[in-house]
């Protein structure tokens, strides 16, 4: 098995170094692999609708800023009552939750009682039967006299 390889770089509109391997091999396909053009690397990639306004300058007076800042704040603001509200509702929950189980504990002791007494009363019961009941074959025989010698 040869395996040769040649490496073409290429750059592309955004920025971004494309290597084009090609390499000899046993018939595998070869992946193009992307890298950053910084040297730092590591850097976010940009979606192209913030691409054009990375390095823009943006006036803090301005009144485009202000309601920008404004609606950021109530969107802020929204987030964190949402989030809080949904602490709250989870609390909440937690503590519905527990008062189930206590619930229901109980009522498996309540029930654990009820079923030993009943269990207790059925066994005596059954001994009870047990000792009246005499074994078949030894019943005593009584004598008839009225039919005695016929």
């Amino acid at each position: 098995m040869s395996k040769t390889s040649q490496q073409n770089t290429t750059t592309d509109a955004n920025g971004v170094s494309v290597i084009h391997t090609q390499a000899h091999t046993s018939g595998l396909q070869q992946v193009p692999q992307l890298v950053p053009v910084s040297p730092g690397g590591g850097g976010k990639a940009v979606p192209p609708s913030k691409q054009g306004k990375k390095n823009s300058f943006v006036d803090r007076n301005s009144d485009e800023y202000r309601q920008r800042r404004e609606r950021n704040n109530m969107a802020v603001k929204k987030s964190r009552l949402k989030s809080k509200q949904k602490a709250q509702d989870t609390l909440q929950r937690v503590n519905q939750l527990k008062e189930e189980n206590e619930r229901l504990e109980a009522k498996i002791k309540l029930l654990t009682k009820e079923l030993s007494v009943l269990k207790d009363l059925f066994l005596e019961h059954a001994h009870n039967l047990a000792d009246n009941v005499q074994p078949v074959g030894t019943e005593s025989t009584t004598t008839n006299p009225e039919n005695n010698g016929q």
